[in-house]
């Protein structure tokens, strides 16, 4: 087994730090200017709402980059059932909402993760639940993205340090349709911008809970799942270390 290269792990330690404070700003300026944030969002609404043609493109670039900058996805989601309504707003706000995703991942995926490998060398509990993650990644995010506990921008990052594949990654965020056709429908009710402006929320009638459940049990699932998946990888290369080491012994 060769050594680790030192420029290498000091190259990723720094890529590391790096996209940390990246991530920690963005954090730090949601919680600090929140109300702000909310009156820009506000203002990039009635502007797009004034955009005719335009106005789909814009919102869906918009809306990447919202996600990428850690801004919650909620009242531009209940925007698309506003502004374009249920089916229309539904693939708009998927499609903006899975570039932007996948823009954060991207970031978190070559300014940290190299950095997390090197950290992760030694601690092997952690790298098995690493390597499952990698290897059924698309069930593994499908299921996150079902779940609406997990909150959706940091579940972005947090899935980039991970072995989960592009591919899967982005086939897997088709586990957000279920949430967000239910908060364009509630946009769609809602009817206008002034009134989502001001607070307006139509009452949350039986499929909110459905909605719940289903993430309940997503939730319950994939974390048994990897929990399982992990522990039988461990038990598994444990098991072969000692046959090694008894070869060895033997020769």
């Amino acid at each position: 087994m060769s050594e680790p290269n030192p420029s290498t792990q000091r190259s990723g330690r720094w890529k590391l730090i790096a996209g940390a404070s990246v991530v920690l700003i963005l954090a730090v300026s949601v919680w600090l200017y929140g109300a702000q944030i909310r009156d820009g969002v506000g203002a990039f609404l009635s502007w797009v709402d004034g955009l005719g043609a335009w106005a789909p493109l814009v919102f869906v670039a918009g809306y990447a980059l919202a996600t990428v900058a850690l801004v919650p996805g909620s009242l531009l989601t209940l925007a698309g059932g506003v502004l374009f309504g249920l089916v229309k707003g539904t693939a708009y706000v998927f499609v903006a909402a899975s570039i932007g995703s996948g823009m954060a991942f991207l970031i978190a995926r070559y300014l940290a993760r190299e950095g997390l490998e090197s950290k992760l060398e030694s601690r092997k509990k952690f790298q098995v639940i690493d390597r499952t993650i990698g290897n059924d990644g698309l069930k593994v995010v499908f299921l996150l993205r079902l779940v609406p506990f997990f909150p959706f921008v940091w579940l972005n990052y947090g899935l980039g340090l991970t072995r989960v594949r592009l591919r899967d990654y982005l086939l897997g965020g088709f586990g957000m349709l279920p949430g967000t056709f239910l908060y364009v429908f509630y946009g769609d009710a809602i009817g206008s911008l002034a009134a989502l402006g001001s607070g307006a929320r139509p009452e949350a009638g039986g499929e909110r809970w459905l909605l719940l459940g289903v993430g309940l049990v997503a939730a319950i699932v994939v974390t048994t799942w990897i929990t399982r998946q992990a522990r039988q990888a461990l038990e598994l290369e444990t098991r072969d270390a000692q046959a090694l080491v008894a070869r060895e012994d033997l020769t």
